[in-house]
Parts: structure tokens; sequence; C-alpha cells
């Protein structure tokens, strides 16, 4: 079953990018992943404090993720598995995709303006050649209305 990998980070043109791939995957009978992602923190506390901030930074990631989720709630036709990983964003996506062979496409939602995330830079970038599934790049200015006409 072809599965679409869209990654959430509780941004407007991320969750363009997931309800796309939500459509998508009800019109196709396929699949959607949701990957949230928990960046390492760039500091290191001592014992019970750095359990603590880990703790808060899995809990965020699981907000976003179903935020995500109630926004599909008004999506019919498929119901999406929540993935949490730890971990940089490019190597967390990399891990997403080499553990399960049945996506066929990786969702990346593009900023309404300035330079593409790093994740679009690196995905769109030389490392392409190397991505098991074709990319898309959804635009973060898509309305419903265009998102209705395009999935």
């Amino acid at each position: 079953m072809r599965t679409y990998l869209a990654v959430v980070d509780g941004t407007e043109e991320a969750e363009i990018a997931v309800r796309f791939a939500a459509r998508r995957a009800a019109k196709t009978g396929g699949a959607l992943e949701i990957l949230a992602i928990i960046e390492p923190q760039e500091f290191v506390a001592f014992g019970s404090i750095q359990a603590t901030i880990e703790a808060e930074a899995e809990e965020r990631a699981q907000e976003v993720a179903d935020r995500a989720l109630d926004m599909l709630g008004e999506e019919r036709g498929v119901l999406p598995r929540i993935i949490v990983k730890q971990g940089e964003a490019i190597a967390a996506v990399q891990q997403a995709l080499a553990e399960n062979p049945e996506i066929g496409a990786l969702v990346l939602g593009a900023a309404k303006s300035g330079a593409p995330g790093p994740l679009i830079a690196h995905f769109a970038g030389a490392a392409m050649a190397h991505l098991p599934c074709p990319l898309m790049i959804i635009p973060g200015t898509l309305s419903r209305e265009a998102l209705d006409r395009l999935s």
C-alpha cells in the first residue's frame, strides 16, 4: 500500500502538506504517516533536570502531532499513523523512510516566503538522488480550495 510520509512541526505550511498527503492517501487507497521530530537539546543538564527537559520536548512533539490529527478530523478516508522520533530532523526523516519500504512519497510543506527550510533544502538538493521515493513539495500558500482542486 502506498504510504505518504508528512513531517509536522507546528507551522501552517506543514499542516497544508499533511492535509494534501491525507487527501492523496484517501483518493489513492493509501496510508498516511505523520512524523513529529524531537530535536536534540543544545545543552545537557544534570540528572532529573535533563530528563524533565527531554520529557517536555517529547510532549511538545506529541502536541504538534495531535494538532495535525485534530486538523485532519475534517478529512475522511484515512487514519494516520503518528511517529515521534528523537534526533536531528534530516536523520529522523531518513530513518523513517528506511523503516518503511511502503512509503511512496515524502511530503514537505514550503514556507509562504523566504528560503526553504532545512528539510526541503536537503532533500531537494544533492540528497534527492538517494531518496527511496518521490519528494512532494507543497506550497504553503495553497488555500483549501486549491487543495481541493489539486488533490
